[in-house]
């Protein structure tokens, strides 16, 4: 005869365990301690088995017949029920551990093994330990788009668009990774197109007046900060690389013998060696750096280690301090004012100071014939860059005292 909830719900604990069938093979089991679970009797090619499927009352008796009928369908299929569920209980034990911290953290291994540019693993890794780090301690089979969404409005509303766009990038190549790894089967991400606020480019604001760069170099030569973060500037504005190319300057990529400056590929964003001719003033600014930092891997350690480099925004907050707005100019900003000043020169071509500023020609034969061509141009165009700027400096000087 078939249980009722009743009787479940009312059976006693006794001196000894004790069962209450409900048909099928499907009994409650009640121990001396007065414990309930569902268990099923069956036999697997002969031989006698038990399953437990779930004790009461958080499995009640309408479930446990569910469970039972589940089990008794795997039997007819040749399956055995328990070995079944086994393998199940490993495979959620598994994704459990697949946390999306741990692969996010595998993935910018990745990058590293790849060779990507320090600039590129550093914005990653910001994006998906920081940014995303709500997401860190969830397997990331049970991350929803909704999850993923909440972590990038977040970002959005605190103002940072293109924040918000690039991070939903990176988890979804962290979820690609994933899924190529067989711990995944669906990115998120792709259902959040078109979620979030669209980003609108905008050019990176300069000052593009001698007098203002005059003004602005002044401000730099006096400020009072972590000696390589003032170093940091000084070359960021004589040699206009990007910001990250300069922060993550290396010894082994300097040739002060010869003047020049060798950007590896892996870090250039356009993914080809650049070269970077080297004015006196470079050289002196450099060399500061080799007396105080020469032992290290970096030219321009971090003020908070002593060894890593610079963070990603120190020298835009340095700019800030010194009561440079963020609208009137930043440090990747030193790159259109350098176009700007000495485009409008005219005293050097236009091939010369686009190759210096590391722009790409849609040619390929061309970008060859150009770095034959123009290299003489670009060192000397690199010394008088370095020379006006002093001249705007001291004159900016001369007539604020």
């Amino acid at each position: 005869m078939a249980l009722t909830d009743v009787q479940v719900r009312n059976a006693k604990k006794s001196e000894k365990p004790y069962k209450l069938p409900d048909g099928k093979g499907l009994y409650i089991y009640v121990s001396a301690a007065g414990g309930k679970s569902w268990r099923l009797d069956y036999a697997y090619f002969g031989k006698r088995r038990t399953l437990t499927l779930g004790t009461y009352p958080a499995v009640g008796l309408a479930d446990a017949r569910v469970r039972r009928d589940e089990a008794k369908r795997r039997l007819s299929e040749g399956l055995d029920p328990s070995l079944a569920k086994k393998r199940a209980q490993l495979a959620a034990k598994a994704a459990a551990g697949n946390t999306f911290g741990l692969i996010a953290d595998e993935f910018i291994e990745k990058l590293r093994r790849d060779k990507r540019a320090e600039p590129t693993i550093d914005k990653n890794t910001w994006m998906l330990k920081e940014l995303a780090k709500k997401l860190s301690p969830y397997p990331i089979t049970q991350i929803s788009a909704k999850d993923v969404l909440d972590v990038l409005s977040v970002i959005e509303k605190s103002g940072r668009v293109e924040s918000a766009l690039a991070t939903r990038s990176a988890i979804g190549r962290v979820f690609r990774f994933a899924i190529a790894t067989a711990r995944a089967e669906n990115d998120p991400t792709s259902a959040l197109r078109g979620a979030l606020q669209r980003h609108v480019p905008v050019s990176h604001p300069a000052l593009t007046t001698r007098a203002e760069l005059g003004g602005l170099m002044r401000a730099i030569h006096g400020y009072e900060g972590w000696p390589s973060l003032v170093a940091a500037l000084k070359i960021q504005a004589l040699c206009f690389a990007r910001p990250g190319e300069t922060r993550s300057m290396e010894w082994s990529e300097l040739d002060l013998d010869n003047s020049l400056w060798t950007i590896p590929a892996a870090k250039a964003k356009m993914r080809r060696e650049h070269h970077v001719p080297l004015s006196r003033q470079a050289i002196e600014i450099v060399k500061h750096m080799k007396a105080l930092f020469g032992d290290g891997q970096h030219v321009f350690p971090s003020m908070m280690s002593g060894k890593k480099l610079l963070s990603e925004n120190s020298m835009n907050s340095a700019l800030r301090r010194m009561g440079v707005g963020d609208s009137e100019h930043t440090a990747h900003g030193f790159r259109s004012s350098a176009s700007s000043v000495l485009n409008e020169s005219g005293m050097f071509n236009v091939d010369a100071i686009e190759a210096q500023l590391a722009h790409v020609d849609g040619s390929k034969v061309r970008r060859i014939y150009n770095r034959a061509t123009y290299w003489d141009e670009r060192v000397r165009m690199m010394q008088w860059w370095a020379d006006m700027l002093d001249d705007e400096r001291t004159r900016a000087g001369a007539q604020t005292s």
